[in-house]
């Protein structure tokens, strides 16, 4: 492990939300001079002999000046997030406050956080791997009820325990190999070639299972991306609006209004959509309007679900089923959706149930709801378990990705026998890959790439 970004420095910063509306603002410290420093500045009971995880009510002051009366919660090391000895100062949330009591601690010896570094303090003390500080940042930005399982599920090691277990399984026949080595002279085999066989076949399933789990879980994690799609004025963005219940889009009957993309999302019974609203689909000689159109063929391309919205006034069937034709030669599940059903008549109707289409008006609101339950229905993600371990993080795939590259080699090195130098070349290739994961492997870089992305105070 990298041990370059270890700091003895006794960090500081906002825990909360900066400019949030609220009666309080945490601030926190972390290091080995954490509580000596706040006991320097706090009017109350001697911080430097209080049990670890107290709670003690008192003023912050700069000299004989009153800054705010706060509570101090105190995490002695190795009991606490970071594992060092950490402060928590909770005040009134006054920015003026705030200011005012991390400058006076900075002028102290505190030294301002930088982004993560409380999460990294952590994974660098050993209080958790690199998966699960991956997955706090998850769990901070979940917006649903799916994302948020799935990243406390990953925080609390079911992953890491998974991928631990499979290491461990690995380095077992890996220090036979290597024994082999010593005995290279001698023709010995202190690894059963059919028992690693076995354990390789069945950790190559494990990490295919965990890979295939990828879609669903980046799908759980980050949303549906679904897009809307049609002819221009079929009431596109009337829907968009409809499913959003606010109006997100520009509504007029004149062809071409939506030129770009538009993009919300909503929460429906716990799986968030990402809904796009794209401009209509027609040969255009406006050319702003035709870079539009092609933007909604490539957005049709990346997207995990189509709506495609029909306006049976403006077509016949027979016009309706070429469109269809052309939707269906992208490979990606659609919902035809009938518009301003209103308009129709019952025989009308049975016309186009050729087309099994859900009959909505955008307008009034009719058919929303089950155009809502049609959308959860056509991601099919009920019958998945969260409980279940699953992948997230397009890092963590490439990585088991690698492993799997690594281990088709060692099947292929057994069958066709080879020496054991690269056969435990090969294994220590899958070990590595793995560790990437968990951080028993990793560099400074990994690290800063990472964490940089949390917010500051976490």
């Amino acid at each position: 492990m990298s041990t370059g970004l270890i700091s003895q420095d006794t960090i500081i910063a906002l825990a909360t939300s900066p400019g949030a509306n609220g009666a309080i603002a945490v601030i926190r410290l972390s290091g080995s001079k954490a509580i000596s420093l706040v006991n320097e500045v706090f009017k109350g009971k001697d911080l430097t002999k209080q049990a670890s995880h107290t709670v003690h009510f008192g003023t912050i002051r700069d000299g004989e000046h009153i800054i705010d009366e706060v509570l101090v919660t105190l995490f002695v090391g190795p009991n606490s997030y970071t594992k060092e000895d950490t402060i928590e100062i909770s005040t009134h949330n006054s920015a003026y406050i705030i200011e005012r009591i991390i400058t006076l601690l900075i002028k102290k010896g505190a030294r301002a956080a930088r982004a993560g570094e409380f999460t990294l303090r952590a994974f660098l003390n050993g209080g958790m791997d690199l998966s699960q500080a991956e997955a706090v940042a998850d769990l901070i930005a979940s917006n649903s009820a799916a994302s948020h399982q799935i990243a406390m599920q990953q925080m609390r090691g079911g992953f890491s325990n998974q991928l631990k277990q499979l290491r461990e399984d690995l380095v077992h026949f890996a220090s036979l190999i290597e024994l082999e080595l010593d005995f290279a002279e001698e023709d010995v085999e202190f690894a059963n070639r059919d028992q690693l066989k076995a354990l390789i076949q069945q950790i190559h399933s494990v990490i295919a299972k965990l890979i295939r789990s990828f879609e669903q879980g980046n799908v759980l994690k980050n949303g549906v991306p679904v897009v809307i799609a049609g002819k221009p004025n079929v009431g596109k963005s009337t829907l968009l609006n409809a499913l959003l219940n606010e109006e997100r889009a520009i509504v007029s009957d004149i062809a071409g209004t939506t030129r770009d993309t538009i993009e919300d999302e909503i929460n429906i019974h716990g799986v968030t959509f990402r809904f796009i609203d794209t401009a209509g689909i027609r040969h255009t000689e406006d050319v702003v309007e035709a870079i539009g159109v092609e933007r909604t063929r490539e957005k049709m391309k990346q997207a995990r679900l189509i709506i495609y919205l029909f306006d049976p006034t403006q077509d016949q069937i027979s016009a309706v089923q070429e469109q269809i034709d052309e939707v269906k030669g992208l490979n990606i599940p659609f919902v035809t959706i009938i518009n301003k059903s209103d308009l129709l008549s019952e025989e009308q109707k049975k016309d186009y149930a050729i087309l099994n289409p859900l009959y909505i008006s955008a307008k009034h609101q009719i058919g929303i709801d089950e155009l809502k339950d049609e959308l959860l229905n056509q991601v099919n993600l009920s019958n998945i378990n969260t409980d279940d371990v699953m992948v997230t993080n397009i890092r963590h795939v490439e990585a088991l990705q690698h492993t799997q590259e690594a281990l088709e080699k060692v099947l292929y090195g057994i069958d066709n026998p080879i020496t054991s130098d690269f056969l435990a070349m090969d294994i220590r290739q899958a070990l590595h890959h793995l560790g990437e994961i968990t951080g028993t492997v990793t560099t400074d870089d990994l690290l800063e790439n990472i964490f940089s992305k949390f917010c500051i105070g976490k």
